[in-house]
């Protein structure tokens, strides 16, 4: 029997169905398939401009990829592997008939992948606002860093994490205007503080207001208690004090979540509003600790 098996082996040898080579070792440059590369699911970056896709696919066809992406052995399907950075690499090659990529292959655990990921976008400033955002905030949740280690990973100061933080609790539109660039950072950091943000933004927009114009504005707001009636349906907020709306920001910025507090001669209400029941789960939960 043993005489047998060995014959079987070489039999495949000389056919040329001997076992596959190992993997490349981690820390290795290689052309890796295509196919055997799976996308990175908390990528930060969801937005690609499609005229910077078409001249990308356009250089690969031209040129090949002059810059390997960065990618990790899969977890749970063995020969495979999971992007860290370079996604619209990876896309334009499929786009423009590549087969193989050249690839950076590291081992990262879960937490370290999504810094990268994040860090090298932050990098290249290829990320909107939002997405900042959104990528400091998952770290925060899901792998319990505090917003002084998300800085000192990223290389930013904690107040700019914060202020980035600080804008996931602006509207949905709010932060689609960011993503499509009607708005900058700038301009979002400032409404946060007017009693209608949504009204205010269509004001800013309408009018192109620049972000010391947005300031100015908002300060008016909050004095007259109201927002200039853009557009039909604006409503009037109450007036707020400066300490209200300063802890009103410190818990969005917290929860990642628009919060209200509804306050007179100490007594008065708290209000998270949330758009998902994943969100609601968070909210309960984090309540719930003991």
């Amino acid at each position: 029997m043993a005489e047998k098996r060995g014959l079987g082996r070489g039999l495949s040898a000389l056919l040329g169905e001997a076992a596959p080579p190992p993997p490349p070792p981690p820390g290795s440059v290689t052309e890796i398939p295509l196919d055997r590369i799976w996308r990175f699911e908390a990528q930060p970056r969801a937005r690609f401009a499609p005229e910077e896709m078409e001249a990308l696919v356009e250089s690969i066809r031209a040129s090949g990829v002059l810059q390997p992406i960065l990618v990790r052995p899969h977890p749970f399907n063995q020969g495979h592997y999971e992007l860290i950075a370079g996604e619209r690499r990876w896309q334009a090659s499929q786009r423009a008939g590549l087969h193989v990529i050249p690839a950076l292959i590291r081992q990262m655990s879960d937490v370290q992948q999504l810094e990268a990921a994040i860090a090298e976008n932050v990098q290249r400033e290829s990320l909107t606002p939002i997405e900042e955002a959104a990528g400091y905030q998952r770290l925060i949740e899901l792998h319990h860093r505090t917003q002084a280690e998300v800085a000192e990973t990223m290389g930013k100061s904690r107040s700019h994490v914060a202020n980035a933080i600080r804008l996931l609790a602006l509207p949905a539109e709010i932060q689609g205007m960011l993503a499509e660039a009607e708005l900058t950072a700038g301009h979002a950091r400032a409404l946060l503080g007017a009693p209608d943000p949504l009204s205010a933004a269509r004001h800013v927009i309408e009018r192109g207001l620049s972000v010391r114009d947005t300031e100015a504005l908002v300060k008016r707001l909050q004095a007259e208690g109201g927002v200039e009636a853009t557009s039909p349906g604006a409503r009037t907020a109450s007036r707020k004090d400066p300490d209200t709306l300063a802890l009103e920001a410190d818990l969005s910025a917290a929860l990642g979540l628009k919060v209200e507090i509804s306050d007179k001669a100490g007594r008065g209400e708290v209000r998270i509003h949330y758009g998902a029941l994943e969100q609601l789960d968070e909210i309960c939960r984090r309540l719930s600790r003991r």
